[in-house]
């Protein structure tokens, strides 16, 4: 019994110590201004979820009023209610309160272009200029846009850290960026500024705060501006689709869109879109609801297949364009960049199936996309400038004209218009008369094993074309890009420690540049019993022809092909 008192007794005062060494914890919450708050109109909010958060006299709501957030986030906030504090929601109920938060709680238009690529699931390297302390808090554990998405007042700043230390506290010492932990750890400020101002000795999680109090507040003109003149969006019409995607290139198609009578601000869509280089088609169907009057949520697969695409687009205030990405797979990382512009009865030129033309060629087969193109039409009706010209027109459809071209020794190098009587699409391709080199992209790549616990994450690469430009040399910002060229694919061991075995054990690349990885690990046929996971080198060499030089070109990327994710911080924030 004295034994066991006793090591109480060290335990107790180990606590206190630690206890003592802490920082001060955060002011309370200052009580909201009284203009402060966003007034819930929503029935349906108030009954669901005002059990905790409770109403007053302005039909303001605690925590839910004094925030503005992108549908992301107040998706994340809705699921962690109820996985975590058990509130009771039918799948209708939740979407319907998704739908108002982010139609009267949400974010203004120029609040989420600078952080679209978070909702567009890109994989980017961004970083946040305008204070490092914020950066390194928020970005220990999700993306810097998870903050930059929420816009609240003083107070809910403040609780929201409160809500992370309460139910992550390992976070206060747990190492993150630069070996610093979310509060305790994280180093003083003990030399002068750069502009020679003394040092700040506030802890950096304070002066993280003081930050997004300040750069994100709940009320902004932006969003006043915005919440008054927003409107259901009109959309329904035909829609021009072009866009890119990698290791495939330029789509050109239609979409169809037509409102649904049962649910506001949704849409039926019907896609159809070419691959232009290789002609293939796509057809595909979906769902659409535009949220906050401008930000598009897509859904769609094509019949009879599990390949479900996800749509993210911003839609302009004409109602005339949209924009953003389409992606799918199991780490999004599949995706077509796209634009979407409106149709009219006006005829419109997508592009073409080629991106480059080479000098001296003759009878060259070539296509040209479009919508309400003239299903009569002459080859002097079709231009492509000066040293180009069409010799021949094979068959003409509002969709599709084909034609053959010839193409001058002399004709002058450079991104050529294509005008068909009279619409123009310009730089819809480039004269050249050599290939001076080629490039792998991206650069660097990476790839997840997978397949047995955790899904695959794969990786396109393509092969594009250069020419050094006017100037003759390369790099300069002259160059043209001729768009993809047809490689042999290969890879090479990357090495990084003796007996490098890499290339053998990671997985495969195929004859179109995708990289499918291995299944998880560990292999016993791997020294060490290993993952198959490591470095290697993607190298494409360039097929002979198309103007070619003798000496074969080959450019080169790197790939980590690494472990699954096997933790994802799917929490919201409230």
């Amino acid at each position: 019994m004295v034994k066991r008192a006793g090591w109480f007794l060290i335990v107790f005062c180990a606590f206190v110590r630690a206890a003592a060494a802490q920082p001060p914890p955060a002011a309370p919450a200052a009580t909201p201004a009284a203009d402060e708050g966003i007034p819930v109109q929503s029935e349906l909010v108030r009954s669901r979820c005002g059990s905790c958060h409770k109403v007053d006299d302005k039909m303001r709501m605690t925590r839910i009023s004094y925030r503005r957030a992108s549908p992301e986030n107040w998706e994340k906030t809705i699921k962690r209610m109820v996985s975590l504090n058990k509130v009771n929601l039918e799948p209708a109920d939740a979407r319907n309160i998704l739908k108002y938060l982010s139609d009267h709680n949400g974010l203004a238009p120029e609040e989420v272009r600078p952080i679209a690529f978070e909702a567009e699931h890109r994989l980017v390297e961004y970083t946040y200029t305008a204070d490092k302390d914020t950066s390194d808090t928020c970005s220990s554990c999700h993306t810097i846009a998870r903050a930059m998405s929420e816009r609240r007042t003083k107070a809910e700043w403040g609780l929201l850290v409160d809500m992370h230390r309460g139910y992550y506290p390992l976070v206060d010492n747990q190492p993150m960026n630069a070996g610093q932990g979310f509060r305790r750890t994280r180093p003083m400020q003990t030399e002068p500024g750069a502009d020679g101002r003394p040092p700040d000795n506030r802890h950096p999680m304070e002066k993280a705060l003081e930050h997004l109090t300040k750069t994100y507040p709940l009320d902004t003109p932006t969003w006043s501006a915005w919440s008054a003149s927003m409107q259901p969006a009109k959309l329904a019409g035909r829609w021009a689709v072009s866009g890119y995607q990698a290791g495939k290139g330029a789509i050109v198609g239609q979409v169809v869109v037509s409102a649904d009578p049962n649910a506001p601000d949704s849409f039926n869509i019907d896609t159809r879109y070419t691959m232009a280089r290789t002609g293939e088609t796509v057809t595909r169907a979906g769902k659409a609801i535009v949220y906050t009057g401008f930000q598009w949520r897509g859904c769609g697969g094509l019949p009879g297949s599990d390949n479900v695409w996800r749509e993210v687009m911003l839609v302009e205030r004409d109602w005339k364009e949209m924009s953003g990405r389409w992606f799918t797979g199991a780490y999004d990382e599949t995706g077509i960049d796209v634009k979407l512009v409106r149709l009219t009865s006006d005829p419109v030129v997508f592009g073409s199936d080629l991106t480059a033309l080479k000098t001296a060629t003759t009878g060259r087969a070539l296509k040209i996309y479009g919508a309400n193109l003239p299903a009569s039409v002459k080859p002097e009706d079709i231009g492509f400038g000066q040293g180009v010209k069409v010799t021949r027109v094979v068959s003409a459809r509002p969709e599709e004209i084909a034609v053959e071209v010839d193409v001058a020794p002399n004709a002058p190098i450079g991104p050529r218009d294509v005008s068909v009587a009279g619409t123009v699409k310009a730089a819809t391709l480039v004269v050249y008369d050599r290939i001076d080199g080629i490039k792998v992209v991206p650069l660097a790549g990476m790839a997840r094993v997978g397949g047995a616990v955790f899904p695959k994450q794969l990786q396109q690469f393509e092969a594009l074309g250069v020419h050094n430009g006017l100037d003759g040399k390369p790099g300069t910002p002259d160059d043209l890009n001729l768009g993809m060229v047809d490689v042999k694919w290969s890879v090479e061991e990357y090495t990084a420690t003796f007996g490098d075995d890499d290339v053998q054990f990671v997985g495969a690349l195929d004859d179109k540049g995708l990289f499918t990885p291995n299944i998880d690990g560990p292999n016993p046929k791997r020294s060490g019993n290993r993952n198959n996971v490591g470095d290697i080198w993607v190298v494409a060499e360039l097929i002979a022809g198309g103007g070619t030089p003798q000496k074969p070109l080959r450019a080169r990327a790197h790939l980590l092909v690494t472990v699954p994710i096997y933790m994802a911080w799917f929490g919201g924030g409230q």
